[in-house]
């Protein structure tokens, strides 16, 4: 199997990361090394790579960017030998903190989750690669209060791309709803529809979502109450339809704890959840007859405050990023058990938050 490259997306105002990180998968074992990073960019916490695999993009998650009032995305273009990357340009996402981006897939548009700011941003993507104007602008209001810290206001903590690229799903933790919006791509704008929108249990603060490979089920992961949520996902109205929820906690767990992210391993049998707090990975069998789900074990991730993690691509491995210990582990999939046994290695990266991969052919 070929080699592949991992970006790693950090946090650079609160400690030692220059910016974006470039580790060489070895394609067989799994096993990475640093070559390349790339610094002068603030708080590229999340990442995102075109269909192409030509180019990368990278949310600066800050109060403003360029004097501007907002955050911005960055584009790069991907040396595929080096791993380097070589700044295109940037844009205004219109708010405050944007904290997650996807890339439709013809390539055309990107479309940015404003966390401070509550709001959702499309921006066009030209034939080079770079970033055009904001095409469409979307502000969320409201905000439930259950959590009077984390509700006080509408929070959009995720933008997700349906598998037949024609709904935007937003994950709004403030808000407790999953907000669907139908995508079109000839005038780069979002139709919000309240018919397929879902509302969450009170106080979840729903963060990241991510679909089954069938493309009839979605699981979406809520922050605050530490649970997962499986939904049935009609593709042809961009419908959810709540399944069942689970703790991504073990029973009679009291410390503190905040999810992060969620995954469907490649093969569609096993999700899997990280817990901030009690630093693990919970990992869950998925039905495929009916997309429900059920609790497996939870697995140390090996350090502190895991954030983003990802799977090798034939699904082998898994890496877990942990955001305030400073490093990333490897993990061997148990493909029948979906159980993660620690490999031994650790790849050190300041503040790692985000995990995307190139293949190298």
């Amino acid at each position: 199997m070929s080699d592949w490259l991992m970006f790693v997306g950090t946090y650079t105002s609160a400690g030692a990361s220059k910016g974006i990180y470039a580790f060489r998968m070895d394609g067989e074992t799994g096993g990475m090394t640093q070559v390349n990073f790339e610094d002068g960019i603030i708080n590229p916490s999340f990442l995102a790579i075109h269909p192409n695999r030509k180019f990368l993009y990278a949310v600066n998650e800050v109060a403003e960017s360029s004097g501007v009032p907002g955050g911005a995305l960055t584009a790069y273009s991907i040396d595929h030998s080096s791993g380097a990357l070589s700044r295109i340009n940037h844009q205004s996402t219109g708010g405050p903190g944007p904290c997650h981006v996807s890339i439709d897939a013809t390539g055309k548009y990107a479309v940015v989750a404003n966390y401070n700011g509550g709001s959702v941003c499309m921006l066009p993507i030209a034939e080079d690669g770079s970033l055009g104007r904001s095409s469409h602008f979307i502000q969320h209001y409201g905000g439930t209060k259950v959590n009077p810290q984390r509700q006080e206001k509408a929070h959009a903590h995720s933008a997700n791309l349906s598998p037949d690229n024609r709904f935007a799903v937003i994950n709004d933790l403030g808000l407790d709803q999953i907000r669907v919006y139908e995508m079109d791509l000839e005038a780069g704008k979002l139709k919000f529809s309240q018919e397929s929108s879902v509302t969450s249990a009170p106080g979840a603060g729903p963060r990241h979502l991510d679909f089954h490979p069938n493309g009839r089920y979605a699981y979406a992961i809520n922050e605050l109450g530490c649970t997962v949520t499986a939904y049935n996902y009609d593709a042809a109205s961009g419908k959810l339809t709540e399944i069942n929820s689970l703790s991504t906690l073990p029973e009679g767990y009291q410390g503190d704890n905040t999810t992060a992210d969620v995954h469907v391993s490649p093969d569609g049998k096993f999700l899997y959840g990280s817990n901030r707090g009690h630093n693990t990975l919970a990992i869950f069998r998925i039905d495929e007859s009916d997309g429900s789900i059920e609790s497996v074990a939870d697995q140390s991730t090996g350090g502190k405050t895991p954030r983003n993690f990802g799977f090798h691509p034939e699904g082998k491995y898994l890496y877990a990023a942990n955001q305030d210990s400073d490093n990333i582990i490897q993990f061997e999939v148990d493909a029948a058990t979906g159980e993660l046994t620690p490999m031994g290695r650790e790849i050190r990266c300041p503040m790692p938050v985000c995990l995307k991969f190139v293949p190298l052919d």
